[in-house]
């Protein structure tokens, strides 16, 4: 058994490192908005699933092999089979998923709370997901967890969306077709939190020693806690005891994850945390048993309620592991996207070009009734990757319309950057912001600040711990211009901010302007 690591080189991993390279870790493990994650041990090997809403491509599949040092390694599936979706359709799609390993295969199930709960399954995570299979149609049930049981039953656990159905502190269990793609029956409600657990939801089940748990986070996304039901039959009644909450940490929460255990006997769970303009944070609790209840974090009370902590010994598996992070910066020297890139809705081939170490992003016409940027379905976007950082893109614009675009932004409810166009023989430099409550239309302001006689620039956002952000441009790369105030970054809707880069033209149908990036890079700005 080993702990040691050794660093990769690149300047990825200055940004944020979960490990610390001294047999100990640091939360978060990943300090990036990978939402409502779920976690499972297969062999030697950790694969973690997450929410990706209206963002596609959906499902990012993340590797580990110590638990600790996560890399993006696939999507299961490139768009969500709804035409509906070819617009952003902001905070709806794959919510809260789940990841099993079972007769061989890979599962995953997720709730989009419009649509009703699909599945796909593979022999190989790396490689293909079959195409999203809808395993019952429903408006409201989400974060559907499939369980299979030694007596070859199956059987699905899922919440409920008040945003949909009306209320959100009951758990129900199907029945379910071995092969997951159908439930054998409508359901039986086996949790009420109404009195003690409000906002009930996220459920993973598992057994052990005889009990069937449910793992449920409750009480709300920023202000709830971890609840552990367990019963000796499926279908209850269930005991509930709350594991971990916030207690005296600044760790809100802690939400809705997974637990796995390790070839060493150890038990870990992974939950997130809530961090506003950084989105739904990842960390990593260690986890024991006692009574047949499961003891998280530190700090235990006598209730058995435990705290989230900041540093702790890393996970005991086999092997040492180099320290890696999700990947952010790219050269566009692949054949494809490197895959911390999404789009802000399903995603059109036309938008883009990889071609000769270059991304080429395509002067496409706003859809008929987009009228502001935040709803502009062509964003190329990945998550903030660290409390503090700076990203810079080197781009070579070549405008054919007055109304052909090119930016650089950060998105949320609120949001801000710059874009470009043509004016006689250079660029207009604009700034622009936005800002928009949940399901209604934004209020977009621009404002020419500049003019540069040349096509290829720079372009700069520095943010700061608090995610103020203050955006800059460079014709030479070592001289940077700043571009309007500073900008307090905000969360979108369901989602952390987020970097974006697009082309645009507002009202032609057949420019053939573009933007070439030559790259996009995230630097540490400690």
């Amino acid at each position: 058994m080993g702990n040691n690591t050794t660093s990769t080189s690149g300047e990825d991993t200055a940004v944020w490192s979960a490990d610390l390279g001294n047999g100990f870790y640091q939360n978060p493990i990943i300090c990036a908005d990978y939402s409502d994650p779920d976690v499972i041990r297969v062999g030697e090997d950790f694969f973690m699933v997450a929410s990706s809403f209206n963002m596609s491509p959906c499902l990012p599949i993340l590797h580990s092999k110590d638990l600790i040092n996560w890399e993006i390694i696939n999507h299961v599936c490139e768009k969500f089979p709804d035409s509906s979706y070819d617009k952003p359709r902001h905070g709806d799609g794959v919510w809260a998923p789940s990841i099993r390993h079972h007769d061989g295969k890979f599962w995953v199930f997720f709730g989009a709370p419009d649509e009703g709960i699909f599945m796909s399954t593979t022999e190989d995570p790396f490689g293909t997901w079959s195409p999203l299979h809808l395993v019952k149609e429903a408006k409201g049930w989400i974060d559907p967890c499939p369980f299979w049981d030694e007596d070859g039953n199956a059987y699905l656990v899922h919440a409920f969306a008040r945003s949909r159905i009306g209320f959100k502190h009951i758990l129900q269990i199907c029945k379910m077709k071995p092969d997951g793609t159908a439930l054998l029956d409508e359901g039986t409600y086996i949790f009420d939190g109404t009195t003690e657990h409000p906002t009930i939801e996220g459920p993973k089940m598992y057994k052990r020693n005889g009990y069937y748990y449910i793992f449920a986070p409750a009480g709300g996304v920023a202000t709830g806690w971890q609840t552990i039901l367990r019963s000796k039959s499926v279908y209850g009644p269930y005991e509930d005891k709350i594991v971990l909450h916030q207690g005296k940490t600044e760790i809100n929460g802690p939400h809705q994850g997974g637990y796995v255990e390790l070839e060493s006997g150890e038990s870990w769970f992974m939950h997130f945390q809530d961090k506003g303009a950084y989105g739904r944070i990842t960390h990593l609790q260690p986890m024991s048993w006692k009574d047949d209840w499961p003891v998280m974090g530190q700090n235990v009370n006598e209730q058995g309620i435990g705290e989230p902590v900041l540093q702790w010994k890393k996970p005991n598996v086999i092997g040492d592991h180099k320290i890696v992070n999700p990947q952010t910066s790219d050269d566009f020297t692949g054949e494809s996207l490197g895959l911390q890139w999404q789009w802000r809705a399903n995603v059109n081939h036309s938008w883009y070009t990889i071609w000769d170490n270059y991304l080429r992003l395509h002067a496409i016409k706003q859809p008929t009734g987009v009228t502001t940027i935040y709803d502009l379905p062509q964003i190329l976007t990945q998550k903030f990757p660290a409390p503090a950082f700076t990203a810079t893109t080197l781009m070579n614009f070549t405008p054919k319309s007055y109304e052909d675009y090119a930016g650089f932004m950060v998105f949320g409810l609120d949001y801000a950057g710059i874009m470009l166009k043509k004016s006689g023989a250079g660029l207009n430099v604009i700034e622009f912001n936005g800002s928009t409550e949940r399901d209604k239309p934004a209020v977009e302001q621009e404002k020419v600040v500049n003019h540069i006689n040349s096509y290829t620039f720079y372009l700069r956002v520095d943010v700061d711990h608090k995610a103020i952000c203050q955006f800059s441009i460079s014709i030479d790369g070592n001289e940077f211009e700043t571009v309007g105030e500073p900008f307090q970054a905000k969360e979108g809707h369901w989602i952390g901010a987020q970097l974006g880069i697009f082309c645009k033209n507002k009202v032609e149908e057949a420019s053939t302007g573009y933007v070439d990036v030559d790259y996009f890079k995230i630097t540490s700005n400690k």
